[in-house]
C-alpha cells in the first residue's frame, strides 16, 4: 500500500489525480499538466515532494564522513550552501544523485531520490562506520514543499523574513513560515528560479496554506507529471533514466562533480579513477524533432538502419513546442547538428543533435 503525502488530504480536496511513486501516492496532476507547465514558466507552481529522502549526518565528523561516502568534497561546502553530488558503489556505478546541504558546521542533509531514499540512508550507516557521526533517516519526518517560477522570490517572501536576496542559488537559510521553524533552500529542478521548503511532516499543510494564500492566482499546485517536463526541458538528468547503477558518472558526462583532489579516499575512487581515463562508448545529448510524435524512455536512436542509441527521456516540449529528448550516442553522432533519427512506434521520426539544455531562463 502507497504511503500518503503529509499533504494527501490537501491534493484530494484539490482534484489530484494520484500516482504511486517509489512507495507513496503523489499527485501527477490537479487538471491540465500543460496549464501547470506552463504556470511555472510563466508565474509559480506548488510542489509538494515530500516522497523524496532527507538523511541528517550530525556530529564532528560529518563533513569527513562525507567526504569518504560520496563523490564530492563536502567538507569545502560552507555552511548555508548546497552541492550537487553522487553517491557510487565500489565499482564507479552511480547509487543516486544527492543535493547535500551544510545547514552547520557539523550538520548535513542529503537529499536522495524517492526511489533511492532506503538505499543511500543503508549506505550512509554503513559508510559512517568508525566515525564519529549520527546518521538519522528523517525522510518520513520531513515534508518538503517546493515553490517555481518567475514570480516565486514574490510568493515566498511574503511569508518568511529570510533575506531572499542574499539567497544565492544552492543556498539555504532557517527561517519560519506559518508560524513553524522550516529551511528554506533555493535549488530546484524546472529550470527556473524557485524555493524548497523543509518543514516538519505535521507542519505541512499549515506551511503549504500559507504559501498558497501569499500566492493568490499567481500560484498554481503542480504535479509529477509537468515537474518531468519541465526538467526535461531543462535538461536536467534523472535516475533511472540518464542515471543508473551501471554507469558511472563520467559515462553520464558528469565527472566533473568527482573530485580526486580531496584529502580522503573514498567508495568507488580507484574505479572512477580508471573510468575517468577511458573514453566513453556514449554521450549524452539532446535531441529536438518536428511534428507531434514525441520521442519516449526507450525508443531506439538509428543512424540510417543502424541503432546508435536509446533515448532516455523524452517529450513534446510544451514551452518550445516540439518534440525534445535525451539519449545516449556515441561520441562521433554527438555534435550538434548530427541528423539522426527516432523510431516511434515503427517509423523513424527524424531528429537533430542539439546542445543542452533545451531551455534557458531569462535572468
Amino acid at each position: 500500500m502507497s504511503t500518503p503525502s503529509p499533504l494527501h488530504d490537501v491534493h484530494t480536496a484539490l482534484g489530484a489525480t494520484f500516482t504511486d511513486f517509489a512507495g507513496w501516492s503523489m499527485p501527477l496532476r490537479y487538471g491540465s499538466e500543460l496549464a501547470e507547465h506552463k504556470a511555472v514558466r510563466e508565474a509559480a507552481g506548488l510542489f509538494d515532494l515530500s516522497h523524496m529522502g532527507e538523511i541528517e549526518l550530525t556530529g564532528p565528523e560529518a563533513a569527513r564522513t562525507l567526504d569518504y561516502a560520496l563523490v564530492g568534497n563536502l567538507s569545502a561546502v560552507k555552511v548555508g550552501r548546497a552541492r550537487y553530488t553522487m553517491i557510487c558503489d565500489a565499482d564507479g556505478g552511480v547509487l543516486d544523485d544527492l543535493v547535500v546541504y551544510r545547514i552547520g558546521e557539523d550538520h548535513f542533509m542529503v537529499v536522495a531520490n524517492a526511489s533511492n531514499a532506503a538505499v543511500v540512508a543503508a549506505e550512509l550507516h554503513n559508510r559512517a562506520e568508525g566515525f564519529t557521526v549520527e546518521v538519522a533517516d528523517r525522510s518520513r519526518d520531513c515534508a518538503l514543499i517546493a515553490v517555481q517560477g518567475p514570480s516565486s522570490a514574490g510568493i515566498v517572501g511574503k511569508v518568511c523574513d529570510a533575506d531572499l536576496e542574499a539567497l544565492p542559488y544552492y543556498g539555504s537559510t532557517p527561517t519560519r513560515i506559518a508560524g513553524h521553524d522550516v529551511l528554506l533552500a533555493r535549488t530546484g529542478y524546472t529550470g527556473e528560479d524557485g524555493f524548497e521548503v523543509y518543514a516538519e511532516a505535521p507542519h505541512a499543510v499549515e506551511v503549504w496554506q500559507a504559501i498558497t494564500e501569499a500566492g493568490g492566482p499567481a500560484l498554481s499546485p503542480a504535479g509529477l507529471a509537468c515537474r518531468d517536463t519541465l526538467r526535461l526541458e531543462a535538461g536536467m538528468p534523472l535516475y533511472g533514466n540518464e542515471l543508473t547503477v551501471e554507469m558511472s558518472p563520467f559515462d553520464a558526462g558528469l565527472g566533473r562533480v568527482v573530485k580526486f583532489d580531496k584529502s580522503t579516499d573514498f567508495v568507488g575512487r580507484a574505479a572512477l579513477e580508471q573510468r575517468s581515463r577511458v573514453e566513453a562508448a556514449s554521450t549524452l545529448v539532446g535531441l529536438t524533432g518536428e511534428g507531434r510524435r514525441a520521442p519516449r524512455h526507450g525508443y531506439p536512436v538509428v543512424d540510417g538502419e543502424t541503432q546508435v542509441g536509446t533515448v532516455t527521456s523524452g517529450a513534446l516540449s510544451p514551452t518550445l513546442g516540439h518534440p525534445i529528448a535525451m539519449a545516449y550516442v556515441p561520441p562521433a553522432l554527438s555534435q550538434p547538428g548530427t541528423k539522426l533519427a527516432v523510431d516511434v512506434r515503427g517509423k523513424p521520426s527524424p531528429v537533430e543533435v542539439v546542445k543542452l539544455p533545451f531551455y534557458k531562463r531569462a535572468k
